[in-house]
């Protein structure tokens, strides 16, 4: 049995949270699997990407959305491969748990924000 990590508490799904985060666009390339730009809810700080959930079906819808709602980047980003998104989307990440930034990061799914 492996052992976990110094900064595991017990079993392996105890080192990742989930939490919620603003969508700041979508980084495609061909060939790559595709990232979740996300940013602090509000002031839209980036904190990290996040792979996007293997399912074709939020993948798609998350693609018809983002077509929806382009946007600028938000102030000092450049990423030429990015499509970036108006401020309102907020997705569920599930992350390392006690990192500052995203780590190990995937989008579970996405709503628009109240």
């Amino acid at each position: 049995m492996k052992k976990p990590s110094a900064d595991c508490a017990g079993t392996e799904g105890e080192c990742f949270a989930v939490g919620e985060f603003e969508l700041l666009g979508v980084e495609r390339e061909a060939g790559k699997p595709a990232f979740a730009l996300m940013g602090e809810i509000g002031t839209r700080k980036y904190i990290g990407s996040a792979f996007i959930n293997p399912s074709r079906a939020i993948r798609e819808r998350l693609w018809k959305r983002v077509q929806e709602h382009a946007g600028p980047p938000p102030k000092g980003m450049k990423r030429p491969a990015t499509q970036w998104v108006k401020p309102g989307l907020i997705g569920r990440v599930k992350h390392l748990r006690g990192e500052e930034d995203l780590r190990h990061a995937s989008l579970q799914d996405f709503r628009e924000k109240d």
